[in-house]
């Protein structure tokens, strides 16, 4: 045997242990040998890969880490069309659609398993080997999004039994613990948190370099075979136990009914089961399980007709109030939250939801004390629905005359329902309005979050936003949990920061009723802040876009002497006061868009940025003004409007073309 025969040989063997032991801890759960010992195994093999690229496998486990970054993903066309389920809410629902099954198959019977809240992908393999996975996109079409897939260490890379061709349907998710992870550390850097594991994962799962997808830690359940070459399968159950057999892992349960009776008990046990699973659902799915019945049932326009997914009702709990916390925001507006025995809802304990402002706590009724019934909104947001028991005797809270931050008197905004404190040194609005300035979407300060500022502001290195720019890396590497090298990084992105755009710091500055649209607008406009700061409101009402309040409140901003000493002092340590944003060229002039779905070539903030880089604006609701729809996976009621006004929609490829 040659050095190069023993070489590859060794290379195989390394590729094939890793494998197995991947496939042990992955889905059986079990490890034979320690984390160590399997890192160092796969440091062999990735140094005999990069020694000898022409013998790496396609399975080779060092592809989990993720590649290089892709810059778009390309089209593929699903041989068997993935479609969506049609829902249900109630069991009269279930029964109308059992009835439709047995009006042609009387003997049908039903297979019933729990409906992953995530991304829907296909699996293609080849001789056993994995060879390709895509988005579900349109159902006909979707995305190449193979490396990503990669990174899915419950994916097998190749499969038990050596098949010529399967290709298989399964939901990527993200575990509920994996989850509270991210979200976490996404908080510490003074990150906007994913707002729930489903988002988290299509969102990782559409990242065009995969090694950020590798690092979110993504799962998935196979539920169907769409295509097969090499096996002969007659009914659902008995694919989904062959999945299982081929090493795949799928839905964690699945039960076979003889009749509707049976799938609907089967519906409330997985229902009960909500709370106790690691994984989100977002319903149960009823299946026919013998695939002639569904060849024969087929679909309609939109449905296959031989399956229906039951949504759940948002669970409700009664709990008891046991305080109202007042915050005060950037603005100074006072925002009340419930605090009550904490709950299980929807898989996580809930103890607080915000109370909106007193309007609506007088609506409601509240009192500490009352017993109230709570529930998640979605699933995902807590929110107070009712009193179910008060007594009479206690008043209804009201939010207090004075800031509970500095004790300055509030006031009711004469336009809302909102109580404010009006004082410009309160330390709440202080803090708020520092984490607003360093956030992503304002100056974006990476590393300078709610701790190291809320840190700053106690210990007086910091009063203001202008502050930051005096910082020292020694002012910074004395606080705790920070060291030289984090405090070098953070000084490094407070001066980076300063050559932004005037329109970040626009936005940063925490205008009343100024987002970041209406910062870039203003911005274009007016081409520099000195000039925006001496406009008048009836020239600012001018621009497309902006009304009196919008341009009132800005104008009333930049009026104030303290505004002006803060502009003054970011001006004097070398922020730029200038717009640097250039546009391309006219060809979306007077053209607006609606961006709606999961784009996967484009954040939604590129796609935008890219439409008004082309004198187009963009928009969050349709109407009759729409001019173009861009729609992307799992598009909802916006796609469905846009249909019935007859908008122009577009998916991602038609809108790179219209960008070359």
């Amino acid at each position: 045997m040659t050095e190069l025969e023993k070489i590859k040989q060794r290379m195989d063997a390394l590729c094939d242990k890793l494998n197995y032991h991947s496939y042990q801890y992955y889905v059986e759960n079990a490890s034979d040998i320690s984390d160590y010992e399997y890192d160092m195994l796969q440091r062999e093999l990735r140094t005999l890969e990069e020694q000898h690229p022409e013998f790496k496998r396609a399975d080779s486990p060092t592809s989990r880490v993720g590649g290089q970054a892709q810059s778009l993903f390309t089209e593929v066309r699903h041989e068997v069309r993935m479609e969506s389920l049609q829902d249900a809410f109630s069991f009269e629902e279930i029964d109308d659609f059992d009835a439709r099954v047995r009006e042609r198959f009387p003997e049908a019977t039903y297979v019933v398993e729990p409906k992953i809240d995530g991304l829907s992908v296909s699996l293609e393999y080849e001789n056993g080997v994995f060879v390709r996975g895509s988005t579900r996109g349109d159902g006909d079409v979707g995305e190449d999004i193979t490396e990503n897939l990669r990174t899915v260490r419950s994916i097998p890379l190749k499969l038990q039994r050596a098949l010529p061709f399967i290709e298989v349907r399964g939901e990527v998710y993200m575990k509920r613990a994996v989850f509270n992870e991210i979200v976490a550390a996404q908080e510490n850097r003074g990150e906007a948190p994913f707002k729930n594991p489903r988002n988290a994962a299509a969102g990782s799962l559409r990242q065009k370099n995969a090694a950020v997808t590798a690092e979110r830690k993504l799962d998935i359940f196979v539920f169907n075979v769409q295509r097969i070459e090499g096996d002969e399968i007659t009914g659902h159950k008995q694919s989904l136990d062959l999945l299982k057999s081929l090493g795949f892992v799928t839905v964690p349960f699945y039960t076979p009914c003889d009749t509707i009776e049976e799938a609907k008990a089967e519906l409330t046990r997985i229902g009960s089961l909500r709370d106790s699973l690691f994984f989100d659902i977002d319903g149960a799915v009823i299946k026919v399980n013998d695939l002639s019945q569904r060849r024969a049932l087929g679909s309609t326009a939109k449905f296959p007709r031989w399956a229906i997914a039951y949504k759940y009702p948002p669970e409700e709990k009664v709990t008891t109030l046991l305080d109202v916390e007042v915050a005060v925001g950037r603005t100074g507006v006072l925002t009340p939250t419930a605090v009550f025995e904490p709950v299980l809802l929807a898989g996580t304990m809930v103890s607080r939801a915000t109370l909106h402002n007193q309007d609506f706590i007088d609506k409601k009724g509240l009192s500490i004390g009352d017993a109230i019934r709570v529930r998640k909104a979605g699933d995902i947001i807590p929110e107070v629905l009712r009193v179910e028991r008060h007594d009479p005797d206690r008043p209804v809270y009201t939010l207090p005359k004075q800031c509970p931050s500095c004790g300055a008197p509030v006031f009711r905004d004469p336009d809302g329902a909102f109580f404010r404190c009006n004082n410009p040194d309160c330390p709440a609005q202080a803090l708020r309005n520092v984490i607003h300035f360093c956030s992503r979407d304002a100056m974006d300060i990476e590393g300078l979050g709610e701790r190291i500022a809320e840190l700053l502001i106690k210990e007086g290195r910091i009063r203001d936003a202008a502050d930051i720019y005096l910082l020292k890396a020694e002012d910074v590497a004395s606080l705790d949990r920070m060291g030289e090298k984090s405090a070098e990084n953070l000084i490094a992105a407070i001066q980076n920061s300063k050559q932004n755009d005037v329109s970040r710091l626009i936005f940063a500055l925490g205008i009343q009723h100024i987002g970041q649209k209406a910062a870039k607008l203003l911005a274009s406009h007016f081409g520099s802040l000195p000039a925006l700061m001496e406009a008048a409101p009836e020239e600012i009402a001018q621009i497309e876009g902006f009304g009196e309040i919008m341009a009132k409140s800005a104008a009333d901003y930049f009026s104030l002497p303290e505004s002006r000493a803060l502009i003054a002092r970011l001006r004097e340590y070398g922020l730029n006061m200038n717009s640097t944003e250039e546009k391309a060229d006219d060809r979306f002039a007077g053209v607006t868009f609606v961006l709606t779905g999961t784009l996967s070539r484009f954040t939604r903030e590129e796609a935008s940025a890219i439409i008004e880089r082309y004198g187009g604006k963009t928009s969050g609701s349709v109407s009759k003004k729409t001019g173009i729809v861009l729609a992307g996976e799992a598009a909802g009621s916006k796609l469905k409007k846009a249909t019935e006004l007859g908008v122009r929609i577009i998916n991602e490829a038609e809108f790179e073309e219209m960008i070359k």
